[in-house]
């Protein structure tokens, strides 16, 4: 991690989702590991909840958090494999005026391989930002949190991060 010392630290709100059919809030480990990561750096919690792996659902629930004035990222955890029920990237899909990142599945990809070998390849981690709010989908294992969090979106959601970061781009993103 670049992080330059003499910027000042920038906390933004994150909202975290977890897609699942059969997780609780007694048993979320995974939502449980990403929101300690998201106050652990400073940032703020700003919003948490478990939504079925459902396409249409999933796809309300960005696009509610996308309006909220308070909601700067969003991190969603699950749904991104390869089976029936496995919908979020379609949900991101579904997003109104959402412009993939591509590089962050690749580098997530990247690193789950460091892991996990080649069993990365069953991972449609992927991000995008719509209408100012950056949307970012990582796998719903505990691994694939902490790979993602500590791999890409603690140094990119940090706007100390040398040479650039997620952050300073924020006030730019709703340019057209």
């Amino acid at each position: 991690m670049a992080i330059d010392e003499s910027r000042a630290f920038k906390p933004i709100n994150i909202a975290v989702l977890t897609v699942s059919d059969t997780r609780t809030a007694e048993n979320d480990t995974s939502g449980d590991i990403l929101s300690n990561r998201v106050t652990g750096a400073g940032h703020n919690l700003g919003a948490r909840m478990i939504v079925k792996d459902d396409a249409k659902l999933l796809a309300a629930q960005f696009e509610a958090w996308i309006d909220d004035p308070a909601i700067d990222a969003i991190v969603s955890t699950g749904g991104t494999g390869l089976t029936g029920r496995d919908v979020t990237p379609e949900a991101l899909s579904l997003v109104k005026d959402a412009r993939d990142i591509p590089g962050f599945g690749e580098l997530f990809r990247w690193l789950s391989f460091q892991s996990i070998g080649t069993s990365t390849v069953q991972s449609r981690a992927c991000a995008a930002v719509a209408r100012g709010t950056y949307i970012f989908a990582l796998p719903g294992s505990n691994g694939a949190v902490k790979d993602g969090w500590d791999g890409i979106l603690a140094e990119q959601l940090d706007a100390r991060n040398r040479p650039c970061n997620f952050v300073e781009l924020m006030p730019r993103l709703r340019e057209v």
